[in-house]
């Protein structure tokens, strides 16, 4: 069995500055225990607050809690390092919780988009990603196309978004650390409100690390809240009159030195693949660990490599204000287990009644082999069934082309549609998962 210590990282990627990396087969040392089906599920973590908004009285509380639970959904992202196995093509995932149930599929291999309904009794969350990846020498940066939407049916709203970038930091050298960064538009629909959120990248002076803010405006683009927080723990509210006093009285926690703009991850002038065609060949699969945020006391100007310290002096907390979202903590074994919260440890679970024949969709990510010997430990195993299914579904894209045998069509439970609400193309649920009878159906993809 090799060790992640012993990968040389530079010489995979240093050919693919610039590259879609989707498009390119990586090692499964660069791998998480999960496919990216079940990645996608992580949005639910805190599917809570979606049942929380469907018993507010107004539209505008709850736009809110909506806003809170799109940036929630982002949470389970922090010290993420590890890359979601790509879902083969007909991949499935289901999980069933009290707030809800949810099942996606992944409905395109080349580009690769992976769709997902979720319904409960209060509200339909639903939506298509398909992510991109771009190395630039010393940050991939994650893109995840796509638009998601929640419904309250007994209500008659909708409000839909699409998520921020995120950029994996130190690839090459010094320690791994994760932000996301870009505006996000929350809107209502059938009411003209709009909450515009800021995921603001840590800067020069760092004090914006995970920072989130923005405002509420109502249908005459008037700002009538505002909201603060960040995206790793907690998520807060007030109303704008009380926000403007806060700054009148607290200008010197809000001014900037021109020179202290937030850039974006790869506007850095040492961060050009010119800069990084200079590491030595020989960086080690070493700094691709996690690691923790530094320690309050270590300096905040890092030096290259090092991990940018989010500011708890710089703290904010307006006067009138209400907690709309709170971060669990994570598992004390978090760091030994890919960082996972104690949501992501349990998708791989294979509850009782899954086990019992055809109960399970013979598509479930949970039936992957590669999957489930990195998840042990197996390195070696995990890598040549990884290796295996890739080449099993190319020679199954073949003889599909060549029609040389029966194929069921995929995708299965979506189909490509325009979103009622966005108006935009998106993969929309047909319906039947739930009701499926797979007792005479001959899959194997894996």
């Amino acid at each position: 069995m090799f060790s992640r210590n012993d990968f040389n990282i530079w010489s995979v990627l240093k050919n693919c500055i610039g590259k879609e990396l989707s498009k390119i087969t990586m090692p499964v040392v660069f791998n998480e225990p999960l496919s990216f089906l079940q990645r996608m599920t992580e949005y639910m973590e805190y599917a809570k607050l979606l049942r929380v908004a469907s018993e507010q009285t107004t539209p505008l509380e709850r736009l809110k809690y909506v806003s809170a639970f799109a940036v929630s959904a982002l949470a389970s992202n922090w010290e993420r390092l590890g890359k979601p196995f790509n879902p083969l093509l007909g991949e499935t995932y289901e999980l069933t919780r009290p707030e809800f149930r949810i099942i996606c599929e992944q409905v395109s291999h080349h580009p690769p988009i992976s769709a997902f309904h979720a319904d409960s009794e209060s509200f339909r969350f639903h939506g298509s990603i398909h992510p991109k990846l771009k190395f630039w020498g010393k940050s991939v940066e994650i893109q995840p196309k796509g638009v998601v939407t929640v419904e309250f049916p007994k209500l008659n709203e909708a409000y839909s978004w699409s998520n921020v970038n995120c950029c994996v930091h130190n690839v090459i050298v010094g320690k791994l650390w994760i932000e996301q960064y870009g505006m996000m538009e929350v809107v209502s629909h059938q009411h003209g409100l709009k909450a515009t959120l800021n995921f603001k990248p840590s800067g020069w002076n760092n004090k914006d690390l995970h920072r989130v803010e923005g405002y509420i405006t109502d249908r005459n683009k008037r700002k009538t809240h505002f909201l603060y927080g960040k995206w790793t723990e907690f998520i807060k509210c007030t109303d704008y009159g009380s926000y403007e006093e806060y700054v009148k009285e607290n200008a010197h926690k809000f001014k900037r030195n021109a020179d202290e703009r937030s850039k974006s991850p790869n506007e850095s002038p040492g961060n050009t693949p010119r800069k990084v065609l200079s590491k030595l060949n020989s960086l080690k699969m070493s700094s691709f660990k996690s690691l923790s945020i530094q320690e309050p006391d270590d300096p905040p100007e890092p030096s290259e490599g090092d991990i940018p310290k989010s500011d708890s002096t710089y703290s904010i907390d307006i006067p009138n204000s209400v907690s709309l979202w709170q971060a669990e903590s994570r598992p004390a074994n978090t760091a030994e287990y890919y960082q996972f919260t104690n949501f992501a440890m349990s998708l791989n679970q294979l509850e009782e009644h899954m086990k019992q024949p055809r109960a399970l969709c013979p598509t479930d990510s949970r039936l992957r082999p590669d999957i489930r010997k990195l998840e042990q430990g197996d390195l070696d195993g995990a890598a040549a069934e990884k290796t295996r299914l890739e080449e099993k579904q190319r020679e199954n894209r073949k003889k599909s082309k060549k029609g040389q045998e029966e194929q069921v069509i995929f995708p299965r439970w979506f189909k490509q549609d325009i979103n009622p609400h966005t108006k935009q193309d998106d993969w929309i649920y047909k319906g039947g998962y739930w009701d499926r009878n797979d007792d005479n159906l001959e899959l194997d993809i894996f």
